[in-house]
């Protein structure tokens, strides 16, 4: 896996190639207006996320949007310094750590085969 390395004055955030996240996701990112990456990717009961991810900015967002097309969840977060996509033979996922300050924390998107979001920010 071949990581990009953006850093400025408060860190940097390691992000997988495209290519890399391809091959974990099955999908090639997009990028929007900003530079941003963006993947939308879809569980087993029709719900999906759209996951973006801004190296430069160090921030993440997760949109979640159930199968009759309501939201259910809306997160933007700074400060991200890892990202990682894993995938095996049932499940996909995205795993972000951050660094913010005094606080460090993880957070994790299950995609399929449900979609699920568990999230740790603590002091350190």
């Amino acid at each position: 896996m071949t990581w990009e390395v953006k850093a400025d004055m408060y860190g940097e955030f390691l992000t997988p190639d495209d290519e890399a996240v391809y091959e974990a996701t099955g999908e090639w990112p997009d990028a929007d207006e900003s530079g941003a990456r963006v993947l939308t990717l879809h569980d087993d009961t029709g719900q999906s996320v759209v996951f973006s991810y801004d190296a430069v900015g160090r921030s993440v967002r997760i949109r979640w949007v159930n199968d009759q097309g309501v939201g259910m969840m809306d997160l933007f977060r700074e400060g991200a310094t890892r990202l990682s996509f894993t995938s095996g033979n049932s499940a996909k996922g995205i795993s972000i750590e951050f660094h913010m300050g005094e606080c460090t924390g993880s957070l994790d998107i299950q995609v399929t085969p449900r979609i699920s979001v568990s999230d740790r920010l603590l002091f350190s």
